[in-house]
């Protein structure tokens, strides 16, 4: 059985996250019910070194021992904010130099697959309630939308499986330029 340290699967400390160069990447979260799903994408967003996660709307917020229960610590790792109104929230990052995405199936969304980015710039992902998605007003504040193709009888993922999907690929594209 196959067995490593910590140390030898190259962990950042609490204080080398901190310190390291993060993705030009913000997650957004608009009104998420599941304290498990908002741990999680924590999770997701220090294994990607994601810049910042906002907590839109009724979000739950830190500290809470369900958010620390899948989050595993990462509450204090990313920086995040609890932010009410998702409307400033967007008018904030765009003003910071963010093109703002929402993650969700409307006509003429793009297929991940295909979405580019534009010459690696800032990037921010909104991703919406586990059972409305992303609010119609908000995915009108936003410069487009991504959709994650799928094949079978359902039509959504969770929104910590969406999130790590997501991740991933602009992660990628921003590492490679591909």
């Amino acid at each position: 059985m196959l067995k490593k340290e910590m140390d030898e699967l190259g962990r950042l400390s609490k204080s080398a996250f901190q310190d390291a160069q993060k993705m030009p990447i913000a997650v957004v979260l608009e009104n998420v019910r599941s304290m498990h799903n908002v741990g999680s994408v924590f999770r997701t967003s220090d294994a990607f070194l994601v810049q910042k996660i906002y907590l839109c709307g009724y979000t739950p917020k830190p500290p809470h021992r369900d958010i620390q229960k899948t989050a595993l610590g990462a509450t204090e790792t990313v920086a995040w904010e609890g932010v009410e109104d998702i409307g400033e929230c967007i008018s904030a990052l765009r003003k910071d130099g963010y093109s703002i995405f929402a993650v969700e199936q409307v006509h003429g969304s793009t297929l991940l697959g295909q979405f580019t980015l534009s010459n690696n710039k800032a990037i921010a992902l909104v991703f919406g309630n586990e059972a409305e998605g992303v609010s119609s007003s908000t995915i009108g504040l936003c410069d487009g939308c991504i959709e994650i193709p799928q094949f079978g009888s359902k039509h959504s993922f969770n929104i910590s499986v969406s999130a790590g999907i997501v991740l991933w690929e602009i992660y990628k594209q921003l590492k490679t330029g591909k």
